[in-house]
């Protein structure tokens, strides 16, 4: 059962999202990726108030990911890529990814505090940082 209501043009937009933002980082970044767009729209809170759609999520300006704005981005998803963006639509979550709303790729060690969010860990080039409950209660 799916956490947030989708179609399969969603699945298609995640799917080319988790690929731009963390092809390098393999099935798992991506499905971390995943997880945190997911919870964008899920939670619907904090900097992610108001949004309800995977293509709100995907497109929100200011704050929203640096991937749109590039080229790899607008190529075609990949059968294998729709599957993981499934997974994570239909709930599947990966620590440190969880209940994170941020990620970033830093040039060194993951700051404690991003966005006045924790640092919950790293999965390779990416850094991801969470909510409190209280502060977001929905992606917990």
């Amino acid at each position: 059962m799916a956490v947030v209501q989708y179609t399969s043009n969603d699945v298609s937009l995640l799917a080319r999202l988790m690929r731009a933002e963390a092809e390098g980082d393999g099935q798992l970044g991506m499905l971390m990726v995943g997880n945190v767009g997911v919870n964008r729209v899920l939670g619907n809170c904090l900097d992610f108030e108001g949004l309800r759609t995977i293509q709100q999520m995907v497109f929100q300006s200011p704050g929203g990911f640096e991937a749109t704005q590039k080229g790899y981005f607008y190529q075609a998803a990949r059968s294998q890529d729709k599957r993981l963006a499934e997974r994570t639509l239909k709930g599947e979550r990966f620590h440190p990814a969880s209940n994170s709303l941020w990620f970033f790729q830093p040039a060194g060690a993951c700051p404690a505090q991003w966005y006045n969010q924790w640092n919950t860990g790293r999965f390779k080039a990416h850094c991801f940082f969470s909510p409190t409950e209280s502060d977001c209660p929905r992606v917990y």
